[in-house]
Parts: C-alpha cells; structure tokens; sequence
C-alpha cells in the first residue's frame, strides 16, 4: 500500500541488526515478567539505537479479564523474543483512502483484544545510570482505532535525540470504554468503562519499575497524545491514579476549555469537536445507555456478554446508531466515574487540581474546527494559576503531487493529524513530495518536542536552541507557528520534491 521516493529510500533508510545472530549484540534485559532482546538498528553517520517490540505490560484482557483493571503481567520462560510488534486493539478494518492512504497501513499485527504491549526506542539499553528523559507516546484514533507503531511514530528519530521513547497499544472501542452495571457491581472500586485508560496508567506504571534498564529516567517522563491520545492525556492529568508518574504533558490537537461567554451571550464550546472531549455522563447514566443497546441485541448480562464474539461486540454500539437513528456516544470515550476521572478536564483545570506539570498544547491550521479559542482560554488559566503552557499551531499545508486521488478533502492542507510526520520527523515513510524545508521543519518541531521532554522547556536548556518559544501569558498570548519560510513555501508549491541535505 505504501509509495516510497525511489531516490529517498537510499539516503534515509537505515541498516538494521535484524537477523538473530545479528540480533544477539542487543543487550538481553530484566523487566517485569523475564527477560527480553530487541534488535539494534545502525543509521550510517548517525549511530545506534536499540528497539524493543511487543513487550507485555499487563496480562492478556481476554476471556476472564474481559472488561477488568489491567492484571499483573505473566511470566514466562527464557528469554522472549522482542522483535516484532504485538497486537494493536482490536478494530475495523482499514481500507484504502483517508487516514490508511496517508499513513500506509499493512505491516502492522493482526487486530486484537490481546493488545496490551508496548514498545521501548533508546540509545542506552542496559545502561541504568544513563538516566535519559522518557516520553509517553498515546495514539488517537477516536478512542476506537489507532495503534502506537503506525508508521508515522517511528522511533527512531526520538531515540537518536536522546529521549527513551514508549508507544503502547491499549484497549479501544466497546473493549476499551464499556460502562456496565455488572462490571460495576463486581468491581472493588464499584466502577465500569475507562479500560483503555487504566491501560495507559498501567504503562506509566510500567515505566515506573522498569525504564531504568532502558537507559530511561522513571523521574522525567513525559506523556504527549494526538487527537483521542490527546484526550486520553487530558483524562490522566486529571485523574488521581496517575500522580507522580509523569512530569510534563503534551495535547496535540485535543482541544482547551470552553470559552467563557460575555454578558449577554449564550454559552460557547470552545470547538465543535467539544461534545467528543467534553462529554461527560455520569457512571449510571453511561451505564443505562449501555444497558439498553445491549438489551437490544439480546445481550441481556455479563455472562452473554463476556460469551459473545470480539466480532460481534466491537460495532454494536454504531448497528444501533444506525438502526434506531440515534446518536450515542456509550464505549468510545473516557467518562467520569469517580475513580479513574473524578471530573471533567475543564472544570479541574480551572480549579487548578489537574497534574501542576509544564504543558505543550496546539493544533493544527485545518483542524477539527478551531481549537485555537479553547487553547488560548487553557494557557491563560494555567498563566494566572502561575503554571506554564506553551501554545502552537501547526500551519504547513501538506505537499500533494496528485499520486493518490483517493485522498479526500478532508486531508488537505494542515489538516487533523498533519503534524505527525514533523513531531516524529518519519517523513520518509510517507509519499508526499516533501521539500528540503520540510526536512528543516520536522527537525525543529522533533527537536522542541524532545527538548520539552528533557528541560520542560522547548527552547532547550536555558533556551540554547534558539526557538524564540515563549510561554503563553496575558501579557504575551502568543502561538508558535510552525511553517515553511517563504523560499520553501515557493518551492512547494512548484511541486517539486526536494531531497534531504
């Protein structure tokens, strides 16, 4: 499914240690559960770098343990081969056309409810007093699809740049946010939905005991999310069971706060996509939604339900939409169920009781709606808390050479989920006819969010790197915009592609 640049691939692809004789140079580690090797990869000129694939951090979510709390990993014997990614969260199939055009879908691992693994890039595996910052990678998706080693979060640039960089699969859909009586009533914490984000904070529980090996610092770790990953950072600064396990936090294109209205006016979302990160029904009202589709579909108690079939239970929610023309939003977003969420992101935030960690927050020119206002209403209130925000706005609009027709409106321009190929600067793995000043962009996007995760400060220690990025304050509201200059703005729009220097 993927088109490279015939020229590209030999300037920027890298040579990997991936036989098993090969492979044994990478340093066989001890994490919770055994020991595991990765492989190591050697970029000519560069360096190497260690990667560490599929690595469980929590017990299998099937059968029994469908619909609880992450469970204590299970050992196992030997060493266990981690070269090759385990299974993203289950969910539809991806065809040709949008987001499985742009991105490239097809070398990933089959689609499962046996998902919970995750993934370890860095240059320093098994070199525990290294100490190198950690970052958090949370993929979007709608709460629904996504996996954290789609090709545009490659690793490897991270890795290179001295952070120790983590991707993870979590739960999604019906499997990863159902609300249900029953699951409630034999809960300890009396309490249902909100899998998906007990998974992300059993990861960071994960980095917690088990970074060190990596090279990683468990005391400097950062979590950035785009989209639904985005809302799931939202959902875990706020929610009690994850303090402490981080100390910054990025939003890529989630949204801010609701803008409070003037005198007179009617209250304003800050975006249209507000009812997606803002919706938030109490535990019983989402259990009741529940409860009635499921009733529908003759999925009358838990044990039906724990019985029926990954295939048949990942779309019922959207049959019925379809088939009774409403409109819920039950299993595919995080809710507020007085444990894992206590409240809304919106009201904690202007309370002041979210994560009190530096933040990164911004948007893209052509996103799902204006994310700006909210973005702005959130630096602000961090400003006058005596916090620090950082604001952004993504505006390159995407080089398009016309190869792919089927690539529809919605993604041109800086579109939702543009800025991807820039924070991971993995833009040879895409078929856009990328220009020199594309390279340049995506190497200052790359290097302010990995010296955010070093120094909590994108310009780097004591603002060495240069970027002029100033936080957001009453005084100075003000974005970074992250853009081609004029010369490279010119040669894009010549359509002609320009190769790396």
């Amino acid at each position: 499914m993927k088109k490279f640049f015939v020229l590209l691939l030999p300037l920027m692809a890298f040579l990997g240690c991936t036989s098993q004789e090969q492979s044994k140079d990478c340093p066989v580690l001890t994490v919770e559960g055994g020991q595991i090797q990765g492989l190591c990869y050697q970029v000519p000129d560069v360096g190497t770098y260690y990667a560490y694939k599929g690595i469980p951090y929590a017990a299998a979510p099937i059968g029994d343990l469908r619909w609880k709390e992450p469970q204590p990993v299970v050992a196992w014997e030997g060493v266990k081969d981690c070269t090759k990614y385990g299974h993203p969260g289950y969910q539809a199939v991806h065809y040709p056309g949008g987001y499985a055009t742009e991105w490239g879908y097809g070398d990933e691992a089959p689609y499962s409810e046996d998902c919970l693994y995750l993934n370890v890039f860095t240059k320093a595996a098994g070199q525990a007093d290294k100490k190198l910052p950690v970052a958090l990678w949370i993929h979007g998706g709608g709460y629904r699809e996504g996996w954290g080693t789609e090709p545009e979060f490659d690793g490897k640039e991270w890795a290179l740049k001295d952070v120790v960089l983590v991707t993870i699969n979590y739960r999604l859909g019906i499997f990863g946010f159902m609300p249900y009586g029953e699951l409630s009533a034999e809960s300890p914490h009396g309490v249902s939905g909100n899998y998906g984000i007990m998974d992300q904070i059993q990861s960071l529980k994960w980095i917690k005991e088990n970074i060190a090996q990596f090279g990683g610092d468990p005391n400097n770790v950062t979590i950035f999310g785009q989209s639904a990953g985005a809302g799931s950072v939202r959902t875990i600064c706020e929610s009690p069971l994850a303090r402490g396990l981080f100390h910054k936090a990025v939003i890529m294109s989630g949204g801010g706060l609701n803008v409070p209205p003037k005198d007179g006016e009617a209250p304003k979302l800050a975006t249209p996509m507000a009812k997606f990160f803002t919706y938030n029904p109490t535990l019983k009202e989402a259990e009741a939604e529940t409860k009635k589709v499921m009733d529908w579909a003759g999925l009358t108690d838990l044990q039906k339900l724990r019985a029926a079939s990954t295939e048949i239970l990942y779309p019922m929610c959207n049959i019925y939409n379809m088939v009774n023309k409403s409109d819920l939003y039950v299993m595919e977003r995080p809710i507020v169920d007085g444990y894992v969420s206590l409240k809304s992101f919106d009201e904690a935030a202007r309370e002041g009781s979210i994560a009190d960690v530096p933040y990164m927050i911004g948007y893209t020119l052509n996103d799902l709606g204006s994310l700006g206002p909210g973005i702005a209403e959130f630096c602000k209130v961090r400003s006058e808390q005596g916090g620090k925000a950082w604001a952004y706005e993504f505006a390159r609009p995407l080089p398009d050479d016309g190869s792919h027709p089927e690539v529809t409106e919605r993604l041109k321009g800086a579109f939702h989920s543009s800025d991807l190929w820039f924070v991971f600067k993995s833009l040879e793995h895409c078929w856009r006819p990328w220009t020199q000043g594309d390279w340049d962009l995506a190497e200052k996007m790359l290097t302010a969010w990995t010296n955010f995760a070093k120094y909590s400060d994108p310009n780097g220690a004591e603002g060495s790197e240069g970027l002029g990025w100033t936080p957001w304050t009453a005084e100075s509201p003000q974005f970074m915009l992250f853009k081609l200059d004029d010369k490279d703005a010119e040669a894009s729009a010549m359509g002609e592609p320009i190769l790396p220097e």
